[in-house]
């Protein structure tokens, strides 16, 4: 791990996602991922689409100078597209909603509440829905830890760590920005919470 991978992983954020796992074998690490269907072959539908709204909107600032109604015109389509993709994504990733649970995230791992004892050096395929804005990860896993739960949660007896193992490059950064952004606005939050008491 390089230094700056290291530095990322402080960079921790507890959390509310959709969140389904199951354990696999070693083997299936170096195999595509089953659901490659529906993921692009670098990087997932939703992390690609951010990449181009974020290549795009320098080019549509420039845009909204001289052509205001046609900058206005085309974020209305892209909303549209943004829509489209989230219902795409909803359906490939199969919500439910007793998968929503806390978690404890960075772009080098997750810990989370679970309804099963998990081994250290488990293999699990991992998809995580992050739901304030709607962004889809799926990758591999391997369980460092599980410990039965400090909150004596009756539906989640077990908390388990685990860090990502060969997570694309494109979903790693996207969970980067996204961890960096959340704490941020928790920081906020905190500061304005004591201002108001």
């Amino acid at each position: 791990m390089t230094k700056a991978e290291d530095r990322r992983g402080f960079f921790r954020i507890d959390d509310e996602v959709n969140l389904s796992y199951k354990k696999i074998d070693e083997k299936q690490l170096h195999e595509p991922h089953p659901v490659s269907d529906n993921i692009l072959n670098s990087c997932s539908l939703s992390t690609a689409l951010e990449t181009v709204s974020q290549e795009s909107a320098t080019l549509l600032h420039r845009l909204d100078k001289v052509l205001p109604e046609v900058a206005d015109y085309l974020r209305l389509i892209d909303t549209k597209i943004d829509l489209l993709a989230q219902a795409i994504t909803m359906q490939g990733f199969q919500v439910k909603e007793n998968n929503t649970r806390k978690v404890n995230i960075s772009a080098t791992g997750i810990a989370f509440g679970c309804e099963e004892a998990l081994k250290d050096g488990d293999y699990l395929e991992i998809k995580i829905l992050l739901t304030s804005c709607m962004r889809v990860i799926v990758t591999y896993g391997r369980v460092v830890h599980c410990q039965n739960s400090p909150s004596n949660d009756s539906h989640y007896p077990y908390f388990v760590g685990v860090n990502f193992i060969d997570m694309k490059e494109e979903d790693r950064e996207m969970l980067i920005k996204y961890v960096v952004k959340e704490q941020l606005q928790q920081i906020r939050d905190k500061k304005q919470d004591s201002s108001e008491s």
